[in-house]
């Protein structure tokens, strides 16, 4: 567990741990691959804002420090990346971060932390894909400011994010202002709420548009989410 990396010049096991994992980035990084996220292309998705050249140093350093562990892709070029043990048992550390963060990092959403891209792959993360009834759904989410779309197609259990038109029948359209929607995901703001005051509307079917509210999933922090999590961090062990 050792890496050349700034180092406090202490013997202390918080400055050590603290070396590894208090890097910028790091613990975003070790946030995605708790989550699934295994590719490079994966990993810069829910990493928008860090340069190419960046990831890979910091994945580089984290092999090197025996949090994760590089193997040959299964299919096509290139590498996966995936948590080694001592790399798992950093869980618990980045869901009480997540945690205390939601609690009392501030509820306020400035318009330069909103990005849809990561919203729609932390969406994509929470689909409730056993409230769905139907073999194949396509769900398309149309954002007001800046003017994108995204397309889920949802094959349970497989959930894609799509960034362009596949050509599939869609059969619900989720027009949004990005600050709403990412509120609600957040937990923040009632989806009811949203569409009574006309920040988000849906557009579908009969059978599409009341289950919207089923199988979008919030952010694992909201509805209690971070107190029970912070709960099992004070447990004693």
């Amino acid at each position: 567990m050792t890496v050349h990396v700034p180092s406090y010049q202490q013997f202390c096991p918080v400055s050590r741990g603290a070396e590894i994992f208090a890097e910028r980035w790091t613990p975003l990084i070790v946030r995605e691959l708790l989550n699934g996220s295994h590719r490079f292309s994966e990993l810069q998705l829910g990493l928008p804002r860090i340069s190419r050249n960046l990831l890979t140093q910091r994945l580089d350093s984290l092999v090197r420090a025996g949090v994760i562990e590089r193997r040959p892709a299964e299919r096509g070029r290139g590498y996966s990346y995936h948590l080694t043990a001592a790399g798992d048992e950093l869980r618990p550390v980045v869901e009480a971060l997540g945690a205390w963060g939601y609690r009392w990092g501030g509820a306020d959403l400035p318009s330069r932390q909103l990005d849809p891209v990561l919203l729609m792959w932390f969406i994509r993360r929470r689909v409730q894909v056993k409230a769905l009834r139907r073999a194949l759904t396509v769900v398309r989410f149309d954002f007001r400011r800046p003017q994108r779309s995204f397309w889920l197609r949802i094959e349970p259990p497989a959930v894609d994010l799509c960034f362009t038109d596949e050509g599939f029948d869609v059969e619900l359209a989720v027009d949004a202002d990005l600050a709403a929607l990412t509120a609600v995901w957040l937990g923040r703001l009632g989806l009811a709420e949203s569409i009574a005051a006309g920040s988000i509307r849906l557009d579908g079917d009969e059978d599409a548009r009341p289950l919207f509210g089923r199988w979008f999933g919030l952010s694992p922090f909201a509805d209690g989410g971070a107190e029970r999590k912070l709960a099992r961090a004070d447990t004693p062990r």
